[in-house]
């Protein structure tokens, strides 16, 4: 692994939050200042290749990505956010399904967060 594979795995594992390619160029590039966006979109895209890291992708909006442990997410239609939830129940009704294991799955179970419910209550 290089040593920007290696921190971008890194910052992405680390984190709580969903980071799109922008942020984690944000974030790397305060360590190392010459680093270009074609460099992190490339490693990006390795990483995911490799099943290093995870691509979360909902429609018109950037890819975001995320650490590789199974969980689910939730995705407000209105502001975008995505939450982590896990839904171990399903894992194992799949693992059942199945008769085995498999590679893995992506749920995204979409909704309208708490703050976006809040601002149309107030907006009306």
């Amino acid at each position: 692994m290089t040593k920007y594979e290696e921190e971008i795995y890194h910052i992405i594992t680390a984190s709580a939050e969903h980071l799109a390619v922008e942020q984690i160029y944000d974030i790397l590039k305060k360590k190392y200042p010459k680093v270009v966006m074609a460099t992190v979109y490339n490693n990006v895209n390795k990483l995911w290749k490799a099943r290093l890291i995870r691509k979360i992708s909902v429609e018109n909006m950037p890819d975001r990505y995320d650490r590789t442990v199974q969980h689910d997410h939730l995705v407000c239609q209105r502001c975008g956010r995505l939450r982590d939830i896990v839904f171990e129940d399903l894992t194992d009704s799949l693992h059942r399904q199945i008769g085995g294991e498999f590679l893995s799955y992506d749920l995204k179970v979409l909704y309208i967060c708490p703050d976006c419910k809040k601002r149309e209550k107030d907006h009306q």
